[in-house]
């Protein structure tokens, strides 16, 4: 899973800088720099802030962020058919 390229896709498709959304989230630039560079692993309370002031549920940060490695062997076909299209919607919608 990459949480944090997830996250800073999304704020910068939001034209949100670092600054804003840390504020918004009681956390420091370092730290949402750490979490957008995959160096630290954000609690989910954590998790769950950012998402709020980004306006996407967690759950769908969760489904951006996955990788094919994140899929079971017998399920990657599926996957690799499914995701980009899901994400496509997903996009559309937030």
């Amino acid at each position: 899973m990459d949480i944090g390229k997830v996250i800073k896709n999304v704020r910068m498709e939001k034209r949100m800088r670092q600054k804003e959304l840390s504020e918004s989230c009681n956390i420091s630039v370092t730290y949402l720099s750490q979490i957008e560079n995959n160096k630290k692993d954000p609690t989910i309370s954590t998790l769950q802030e950012i998402s709020k002031y980004l306006g996407v549920p967690l759950p769908i940060i969760f489904f951006m962020s996955l990788e094919d490695e994140d899929i079971p062997p017998h399920k990657k076909e599926f996957f690799k058919y499914l995701h980009p299209s899901l994400n496509g919607l997903i996009k559309e919608f937030f």
